[in-house]
């Protein structure tokens, strides 16, 4: 746990990407298995301890800590499992016990609920703050150190001189430790193969298109559906779904897993058909009741059933299309659509526009509920990994905006958790009251983060622990993509990426926007 401990206090501190791709190829390398295996599992999101809860953390950090304390530090550090490391006292232990990252994990893996807070709360005793940190971050999933999946990949196909986009195409068929992973990356044994297994295949990307234009007969055109992206890999009778970040959703989705027949990899986004939309897809709102559900009760699939707008095709079969251009593979898409169950998979339409103004104006006119914007493909690009500049643009919608009131304020957390940089705003009702109608966290400079952490100090009304209700006096203006009806929400309504775009002390709180307003924009 030690070499583990030292490599995240690092991440956390270094900004530097490179240096970041050092550290942790230098941990690869002299980290012996399997302890690299589950660092790497952690910094990837693969590791899963589910006797482990941040309830049953902060449990044991007010058993051990006097809780009024516990619950004041906790509000000034911003997260439990740093003031748990920081205020745990330590105890005499006697016996050996084995402490490498490897063991830690074995052990915890297979805890029952109500033996985890003895074993751990033993664990927590015979380590140091910075090692008890650690392992609280790996127990909860939240390293929250600054370092996405494909990076930690990146770093180790770096440090072992392999390529990265041949680890993303065996990553989802070894699972952690990775012996096979690193048994090929130091040339004991071949690459890992992923024939007849339903792996996933890292997505190609766009990039903004900001004030570019392009010629529309190098670009195809088509709409940015406001679903999910998701890759389906129906191979050797098996049938998986991934989401963008390689998620496997399958268990979501059962109603479009299981009308899969045709084998290959196709790309596509997830939608739900709205009764209101006479079956057209209906917004992410109504999408967002689908989401993160491991049991999906049959009136769910009966009020959102769910469907794949398909895009493109990586393999028709076993044949790689990857590398063909996009003329091709729209060409062999649409030739292996009339395969798919019509009820539950369609193909996104192109949009027939002249030139790129005829196109603007087809995009400025677009406000339905399932649409997000425009995607550019240039015609002979390759299905190629991540961002390439050139090849694919996204076009968003220009967003919405309101004026509304700071009602609320949160601290942040990792490296903003000595700031209230969460803050929940609202609008006016009829009666004349303030109504929460969201909460942001983006969309501001440092400057401006400071700035509005010194109002929230200096005008506070009441503590709610780590929330803070504020005076309500300054307006924000806030920048989201679209607004839908909710049940879910007191208000009635729910923002689609709301944002703080400015700061209004120009504006009395008294002229700030009603809800209806926001209802108006209501797509």
């Amino acid at each position: 746990m030690r070499a583990f401990a030292d490599l995240l206090d690092r991440l956390i501190y270094t900004r530097s990407r490179n240096a970041k791709l050092r550290l942790i190829g230098d941990y690869l390398k002299a980290t012996p298995d399997p302890d690299r295996g589950w660092a790497l599992a952690a910094l990837t999101g693969g590791l899963d301890l589910p006797a482990v809860k941040p309830a049953l953390i902060r449990a044991l950090g007010e058993e051990r800590v006097d809780p009024v304390l516990f619950r004041m530090s906790r509000d000034y550090v911003g997260d439990s499992a740093e003031t748990v490391a920081l205020l745990w006292p330590e105890r005499p232990v006697s016996g050996g016990m084995d402490l490498r990252l490897s063991a830690i994990v074995d052990r915890l893996a297979t805890l029952s609920r109500s033996d985890a807070p003895a074993v751990l709360a033993d664990y927590l005793d015979r380590l140091e703050a910075d090692e008890r940190f650690a392992l609280l971050k790996i127990a909860t999933g939240a390293l929250r150190a600054g370092v996405s999946a494909r990076l930690a990949k990146t770093a180790l196909a770096q440090a072992f001189g392999i390529d990265v986009e041949d680890v993303e195409e065996v990553w989802h068929g070894i699972a952690p430790p990775y012996f096979e992973l690193f048994a090929w990356a130091e040339g004991r044994e071949p690459q890992p193969t992923a024939r007849d297994v339903p792996v996933f295949r890292p997505f190609m990307l766009a990039h903004p298109l900001e004030d570019l234009r392009v010629d529309l007969s190098d670009y195809a055109a088509e709409w940015k559906w406001d679903g999910i992206r998701v890759q389906i890999v129906h191979v050797a009778g098996q049938t998986r779904l991934y989401s963008r970040t390689g998620d496997d959703v399958t268990g979501s989705f059962p109603d479009v897993t299981a009308a899969v027949t045709v084998s290959g990899v196709f790309d596509g986004e997830l939608l739900v058909k709205g009764e209101a939309q006479g079956g057209e897809a209906a917004s992410f709102n109504a999408l967002q009741q689908r989401l993160g559900r491991k049991i999906v009760s049959a009136k769910m699939l009966a009020d959102f059933p769910a469907f794949v707008r398909l895009y493109d095709i990586l393999f028709d079969g076993a044949e790689d299309l990857r590398a063909l251009p996009w003329t091709e593979r729209r060409a062999r898409l649409e030739a292996v659509m009339p395969r798919f169950d019509a009820a539950r998979f369609d193909l996104s339409a192109l949009i027939d526009a002249k030139d790129f103004d005829a196109l603007e104006e087809i995009r400025s006119g677009a406000r339905d509920a399932a649409i997000e914007g425009v995607m550019l493909k240039r015609r002979d690009s390759a299905y190629v990994t991540g961002r390439r500049v050139g090849l694919w643009y996204k076009w968003k919608r220009n967003p919405l905006n309101a004026d509304c009131v700071m009602m609320y304020a949160q601290r942040g957390s990792g490296k903003r958790s000595s700031y209230y940089s969460d803050y929940t705003f609202g609008c006016w009702t009829e009666d004349g009251e303030l109504t929460p109608v969201g909460k942001a966290y983006s969309g501001f400079t440092d400057a401006e983060l400071k700035e509005l952490d010194r109002f929230v100090r200096t005008h506070t009304l009441n503590r709610f622990g780590p929330v803070r209700e504020v005076e309500k006096t300054l307006v924000l203006e806030v920048a989201f993509d679209s607004v839908h009806a909710s049940k879910r929400h007191k208000s009635g309504v729910a923002m689609r990426f709301p944002r703080i775009s400015r700061i209004r002390t120009d504006k009395p709180a008294a002229e700030a926007d009603t809800l209806a307003t926001l209802q108006r924009m209501i797509t």
